[in-house]
């Protein structure tokens, strides 16, 4: 597959995430909130901490999907192993961490007080996993992107 071919299903794949988040955190996360309000009047109180909790959430991964943007463009630009990608990589490394540990937290002072579930709890350690796996990874990718572009600055000086 040519690198431009690639790039191109890269940002095509990140518009769809984009687009996704936007749906479930625009339209479907604020109708489930209502519907649970209305089923359940006791939570009306927890709506709009909740809603801003999960948009604050949110937002890094955006600033995540605008760093893959980059990354795909080096790509194209066949400047896939360079200092510059495994900088946004380790920018995407130290989102996800900070994502992870600000939903378990933001979790646990809903549920002190009183606005969450304790099975909501437990159910938010999935998606704190899911941010420390992205974590993991995009930091071993970082560093591999890092070594490799040490290596072809290397072979360029090398005649």
């Amino acid at each position: 597959m040519k690198l431009k071919t690639l790039s191109v299903w890269i940002k095509v794949i990140l518009i769809g995430f984009a687009v996704c988040g936007v749906v479930i955190m625009g339209a479907a996360v604020p109708s489930i909130g209502k519907s649970i309000v209305k089923a359940y009047p006791e939570f009306a109180a927890a709506y709009i901490p909740w809603m801003v909790f999960l948009w604050i959430a949110a937002v890094p991964c955006f600033v995540v999907l605008a760093l893959g943007w980059q990354i795909a463009s080096n790509i194209a630009r066949d400047n896939a192993f360079s200092s510059a990608n495994a900088k946004l990589l380790k920018a995407i490394a130290i989102l996800s961490a900070v994502d992870a540990a600000y939903f378990f937290i933001g979790n646990i002072v809903l549920w002190l007080l009183n606005m969450n579930h304790p099975g909501l709890v437990l159910m938010s350690l999935v998606v704190v996993f899911l941010g420390v796996a992205i974590c993991v990874a995009s930091s071993a990718l970082s560093h591999l992107t890092s070594r490799a572009a040490d290596i072809e600055d290397e072979n360029r000086l090398t005649i």
